[in-house]
């Protein structure tokens, strides 16, 4: 079984009462609008660009936001340029921090995240010095349904890597590359799909005796999060 990342659930829930909406929608368009230009504009044929479209349908985005995105990452229209970057760094209790961003000033990004590490206990680091912690794989969270043992036993028969029942659903790890050909599969197994997204699974997690040490880390998290050009945080927090 994986560890569970407590900063997952936390996030999941938050999606569904958060009112920055606006935010999301922002967040939303610039993953998209990478995705478009180094993937295409085909969600058919764009695995990673068909899951965020998916994503934006879920918080319903209005499709013109949608396809503006789509347009000004192949081409069609001049604007900023976005770069993808992943910053690295630890929390207090030495707890792994990755941090995915786009952003059309990379010096200024750069910046604002370092401030926000030290402003809340925590250090950024080096290119290299935090991923080797963490394996790039496919999360997809499926509803429990009338009995979460049946499910889980349906889903094992499935070509998955791991398996966890959480609060909110049971968590489902793929290889990255068979993100969507699991979905599908779990779909026409008749289950029902909450979420799936490409995701940093930690290799080993870990925990915090100190819940006073754990609050602070999920605060650096939380603001994180919050900056306007982080797309996605990831901790080794259990």
């Amino acid at each position: 079984m994986s560890g569970h990342s407590k900063w997952s659930t936390i996030k999941r829930a938050k999606a569904v009462t958060d009112a920055k909406r606006g935010q999301a929608f922002s967040k939303l368009v610039h993953a998209m609008t990478i995705a478009a230009r180094e993937g295409g504009s085909d969600p058919n044929a764009n695995p990673r660009l068909r899951l965020l479209v998916e994503q934006a349908k879920e918080i319903n985005m209005p499709k013109e936001n949608v396809e503006r995105a789509i347009e000004r990452g192949a081409g069609g229209e001049g604007g900023i340029v976005l770069e993808e970057v992943l910053f690295e760094g630890y929390g207090p209790g030495g707890v792994a921090i990755l941090v995915e961003a786009a952003t059309d000033k990379r010096n200024r990004t750069t910046q604002e995240i370092k401030n926000i590490f030290d402003k809340n206990g925590g250090s950024i680091g080096t290119p290299g010095s935090v991923v080797y912690q963490f394996e790039h794989r496919g999360l997809i969270v499926v509803e429990k349904g009338a009995s979460s043992d049946e499910t889980m036993l349906k889903l094992m028969d499935l070509e998955i890597e791991d398996i966890e029942e959480v609060e909110d659903g049971i968590e489902v790890y793929t290889k990255s590359a068979d993100l969507f050909k699991i979905k599908e599969l779990i779909e026409q197994n008749g289950m029902s799909v909450k979420s799936a997204e490409l995701t940093f699974s930690p290799k080993t997690p870990i925990s915090l005796e100190d819940p006073a040490k754990e609050q602070k880390v999920l605060k650096l998290i939380e603001t994180l999060d919050e900056q306007d050009d982080v797309q996605k945080v990831y901790a080794n927090l259990i």
